[in-house]
C-alpha cells in the first residue's frame, strides 16, 4: 500500500496505477488476494485516512479474465509483461500512456513512481 502514498505526491497531471496525462484517479481492483474488498468510497476513505491520499476513485473493475475492463485489455495488448504475458500479475502494475492514448511502457508493481519520473518528463 506504500504506492498509494507515493501516488498522492506525484504531479497533478498523472495517475499511478495507470499513468494518464491530465488525470489522477485510483482504479480499484479486487483480483489480487482480495486486497480491495470495500467499495470505491470505502477504499477512498481508507487511503485518505491511512495515507493522506486525496484523489477520487473510479468504480472497482476487473483487469484480468473474461470481465477485464476494455481499457486494461488495450493496455495489456499494447505493453506485454515478462515473457510476453498480458496478464497483470499483481496490483500496482503501471502503464505510461501518452497524450494521444498510445501505450508507451509497462512497469512492474515494484517500480516506484519516483523511478519513472524521467520517462514521464519526456512526455510532458
Amino acid at each position: 500500500m506504500r504506492i498509494y502514498a507515493a501516488v498522492g505526491g506525484v504531479r497533478k497531471t498523472l495517475i499511478l496505477i495507470i499513468l494518464f496525462i491530465n488525470s489522477r484517479k485510483g482504479i480499484p481492483c479486487n483480483q489480487f488476494a482480495g486486497q480491495e474488498p470495500l467499495d470505491e468510497k470505502g477504499i477512498e476513505n481508507f487511503c485518505r485516512i491511512s495515507y493522506g491520499v486525496t484523489f477520487p476513485m473510479f468504480a472497482k473493475i476487473d483487469v484480468n479474465g473474461n470481465n477485464a475492463h476494455p481499457l486494461y485489455t488495450h493496455l495489456k495488448q499494447n505493453a506485454k509483461g515478462i515473457l510476453g504475458s498480458e496478464a497483470i500479475k499483481w496490483n500496482f502494475t503501471k502503464f505510461l500512456v501518452d497524450q494521444k492514448g498510445k501505450v508507451i511502457k509497462r512497469y512492474a508493481p515494484s517500480t516506484s513512481p519516483e523511478s519513472i519520473a524521467s520517462d514521464i518528463e519526456k512526455l510532458l
